[in-house]
């Protein structure tokens, strides 16, 4: 079977000035993006969230309302109208790119009424402990969206579907609350004693009114929109049994193959094992301990090259690892901030596109920039692109052998003609490396794509290249 160098792209940044018509500028931009050689897009979430048209989309409020319904102060969301969102799919996917839809499934946000409930307070550091006796609170967990009179669906959500809510509206109190007769969920992270509360009101997986409404919806959205595929938000508070059976139903009642990637955020490549295994490999994962190796590559200038890929999903588990170097959650001003120096950035994109394992995930923020932060696009980064496409085939062989100075080769496959590359990474002064790309190019001469080393490199009659590369920087080389 011939290789695939697939590409997907997020394609949003958290700070968007995009005036409620983002749909409208990706549809006219679908086109260029499938010439870049972009094969999938994650874009944003798309339904209705307690911001109104300010919200980026994780403030779930209504999973039915694209852009359709006056809700939360306006009709479109942050990104455009419902038909907008169905346009913008069609284009993306008549330019041959699969679209996968942002999912908010943990928790709601911006309820319609208030409730009274019975409760005990947890310790925000261990959520297994009660730190009160039973109280009666007023929590805001009635959902009834009269801006979409039940439309599409007349399902309801009071406090019997949540596990508990961080705010007491009868006397304004934040403190974590777990209702009467309610307890965490299990297989989630363990952070925290137990992860499953992050914010808002918590959806209660264990009630199977709550999971036929998350399937029912689930078949809605696809059979609606026809997207391709998921990204899951915040799977290290879900239980992985939840996300096995809601894909495995989806994909069955759909017959879709539905790509699935969730972001379980922890640097502990075996919490990201567990969890694909509870999952019975449904879901791939983003790789958070590769993208935290090359955050520290990037501000440690005695970090040890060699330890790039240890403990890391893709380098235990490429067929299930989705590679990042940045995303919405790690850019400038947010709460996971660990943003890639700007000049380990090629080399971090090298290092996730043009390696034989992995599905590698390009940020909106590194492809535009990000203004609101005068973070300037990354460069070259069509280049390193076209690379992956036309050159990063073939056998790898690796050369992880100095703390400063480490690189790959690809020997290139007869199907692509002239594939074939060698990329140094150094993170100290000026280097080289002798590394075979093969026999089959001794005499032939190399450059580096990325025009920082001016010398052409020729391969020797073993087959054998003394690559260069300048400090602290990447070079690509290539026919």
């Amino acid at each position: 079977m011939e290789e695939f160098n697939g590409i997907m792209m997020q394609y949003f940044e958290w700070y968007l000035d995009c005036k409620q018509n983002f749909w409208n500028d990706i549809k006219e931009r679908a086109p260029q993006l499938a010439k870049v050689g972009i094969n999938a897009i994650w874009l944003p979430p798309a339904y209705k969230g307690i911001g109104g048209a300010d919200e980026v989309g994780y403030g779930t409020y209504d999973v039915y309302d694209l852009g359709e319904f006056d809700q939360k102060g306006t009709v479109k969301t942050k990104y455009g109208s419902k038909d907008e969102y169905l346009e913008c799919i069609q284009a993306l996917k008549k330019n041959g790119i699969e679209v996968y839809a942002d999912v908010v499934l943990n928790h709601k946000m911006g309820a319609d009424m208030i409730q009274t409930v019975p409760a005990v307070k947890v310790n925000w550091q261990n959520h297994n402990e009660v730190i009160s006796d039973e109280e009666v609170v007023k929590v805001a967990t009635k959902y009834t969206f009269p801006g979409r009179k039940h439309k599409y669906s007349d399902f309801e959500w009071n406090w019997t579907h949540f596990d508990g809510i961080d705010y007491n509206n009868a006397n304004n109190e934040n403190a974590l609350f777990k209702f009467k007769n309610k307890d965490w969920e299990g297989e989630v992270d363990e952070e925290n004693g137990n992860y499953d509360y992050l914010m808002g009101a918590d959806l209660d997986f264990e009630n199977p009114e709550v999971v036929e409404e998350c399937k029912r919806w689930g078949k809605w959205y696809i059979d609606l929109t026809k997207i391709d595929g998921f990204r899951l938000d915040a799977v290290k508070h879900i239980p992985a049994y939840f996300y096995d059976d809601w894909i495995r139903y989806l994909r069955e009642t759909t017959k879709r193959t539905l790509f699935t990637v969730g972001e379980y955020w922890s640097a502990d490549v075996d919490k990201l094992h567990r969890y694909i295994t509870g999952t019975k490999g449904q879901i791939a994962l983003f790789d958070v301990p590769l993208h935290y190796n090359m955050y520290q590559a990037s501000i440690d200038e005695n970090y040890d090259l060699r330890n790039m890929f240890n403990k890391t999903l893709v380098q235990e588990n490429g067929s299930e690892a989705v590679t990042f170097v940045d995303n919405h959650d790690t850019q400038p001003g947010q709460a996971l901030q660990s943003f890639i120096e700007e000049w380990f950035k090629q080399a971090a994109y090298a290092i996730i596109l043009l390696r034989n394992s992995g599905y590698p995930c390009i940020f909106y923020g590194d492809y535009y920039g990000i203004p609101h932060d005068n973070k300037p696009p990354v460069k070259d980064l069509d280049t390193i692109i076209q690379i992956r496409k036309q050159k990063a085939y073939g056998k790898q062989n690796e050369y992880f052998d100095d703390s400063h100075y480490v690189g790959w080769t690809r020997e290139g496959d007869d199907s692509h003609p002239q594939s074939g590359l060698a990329v140094v990474i150094s993170n100290s002064s000026d280097g080289e490396k002798k590394m075979f790309v093969g026999q089959k190019f001794a005499g032939q001469k190399f450059k580096d794509a990325l025009n920082i080393c001016p010398d052409e490199i020729i391969i020797d009659n073993e087959g054998y290249g003394i690559f260069k590369v300048k400090g602290k920087s990447a070079s690509i080389w290539v026919l």
